[in-house]
């Protein structure tokens, strides 16, 4: 009697753990929605969003996963076609990745340069590229800051 208990309980236990493992796989499914800030020029931050970006695509899946990068100040750079990462940018543009640069940053310096700056093609652009953060999280976008 005593191991006909003890074999029940372990088949309990392990239903129980299976069921665990079943609901930790099923937080996966479903559409996910980040947004990423770029405010600074620094290369291997902008390295790291990008590589950041290739993994969270692998981990839910490309249809499971909207990305939008914003980047203003500085990080504008980026999204040049003189960054040293542009291939990659207009590479990730093509699989379903937003690359939006904020437009007050490139009037910015359009007066102290006397021309706008070019970006690569594909990418985006927003008045302002903080508030356009703001929009993306009051719609549910998760927020990652490099």
């Amino acid at each position: 009697m005593k191991a006909l208990k003890t074999s029940i309980i372990c088949v309990f236990a392990i239903l129980a753990f299976s069921q665990n493992i079943n609901l930790y796989a099923d937080d996966h499914k479903g559409q996910h929605k980040l947004v990423i800030q770029i405010s600074s020029d620094d290369i291997r931050a902008q390295e790291t969003a990008l590589g950041n970006i290739v993994n969270i695509q692998k981990h839910y899946g490309m249809d499971n996963i909207e990305i939008e990068l914003i980047a203003f100040g500085p990080g504008y750079r980026m999204l040049t076609p003189q960054s040293p990462l542009a291939s990659r940018v207009a590479s990730l543009s093509m699989q379903e990745v937003t690359f939006t640069a904020c437009l007050n940053t490139m009037i910015s310096i359009k007066e102290k340069t006397g021309s706008m700056p070019k970006l690569i093609e594909g990418v985006t652009t927003t008045k302002a590229g903080v508030a356009r953060i703001i929009e993306l999280q009051e719609k549910g976008y998760s927020y990652v800051k490099y």
